[in-house]
């Protein structure tokens, strides 16, 4: 009776001392549940287009997603690109019921899917994820104010240089990262308003100074980003006359 006792004592003790499961915001989103779905988009599938209901926010686990606009006239600009980890179509959160753009697959993807509702229950019950998201819209608000003043002050020159140091993920703890054929250089203009022949002129001028190396992927060398940050004279700033051809430095 003695061990009994003592024998269910201890097992009070282990299950007292047993740590609470962790919730894991990254398991979480990689698992098909409720509100939640995973889909794979093939190179160039249309994930959703502007002007449709939001009402869903979505995560990329693998793969890259290109975000851009067409205007009434038809003209194309790429606004982003969205990386493995990210978070897009979060503006159905804010009120927002149509989506003001378009998103495609630039490669093979996986992407998880969350419905508004389960996106708002998460937030509000997990606040592991919580702070996942809001460093993900720090990170990005961020990023959108760095654009804005690489916009305003720097020769498409220079925000050509920066673009391809932030797609090359210099910077971040991992490994600068071979820039994918996949984005072109159409893609590129776009992303820095300016045209693709300033694109390639400055590409080939990059090519020449060692900065970039070309083997099928897009080398980016680390004297790009001392070039960038001490703003030598090979990447002037804008003197306010634009080179030939470019419609808008």
């Amino acid at each position: 009776m003695a061990k009994t006792t003592k024998l269910k004592s201890a097992t009070k003790a282990t299950k007292a001392k047993a740590p609470a499961i962790s919730f894991d915001p990254v398991a979480f989103l990689a698992k098909v549940g409720n509100g939640k779905s995973i889909s794979k988009f093939r190179k160039g599938d249309v994930i959703f287009t502007q002007g449709e209901m939001a009402e869903t926010v979505f995560y990329i686990q693998k793969g890259r997603v290109k975000l851009y606009v067409v205007s009434e006239q038809g003209k194309e600009a790429v606004v982003g690109i969205i990386n493995p980890g990210q978070f897009f179509g979060e503006g159905c959160l804010n009120g927002h019921p149509l989506r003001i753009a378009t998103t495609a697959a630039m490669e093979d993807c996986v992407i998880t899917a969350i419905s508004k509702e389960a996106m708002v229950a998460v937030l509000h019950s997990q606040a592991a994820f919580a702070e996942l998201f809001t460093a993900y819209l720090l990170t990005r608000n961020s990023r959108i104010e760095e654009d804005l003043i690489d916009q305003l002050f720097n020769s498409s020159e220079k925000r050509l240089a920066r673009l391809l140091l932030l797609l090359a993920n210099f910077g971040k703890e991992a490994t600068p990262q071979p820039i994918q054929p996949n984005i072109s250089q159409t893609t590129l203009a776009e992303m820095i308003g300016t045209t693709r022949s300033r694109v390639s002129f400055f590409m080939n001028k990059f090519r020449k100074l060692g900065f970039i190396s070309y083997n099928g992927t897009i080398e980016i060398h680390t004297s790009l980003l001392s070039a960038v940050l001490h703003d030598t004279p090979s990447i002037k700033r804008d003197t306010g006359v634009p080179a030939p051809g470019d419609d808008n430095q």
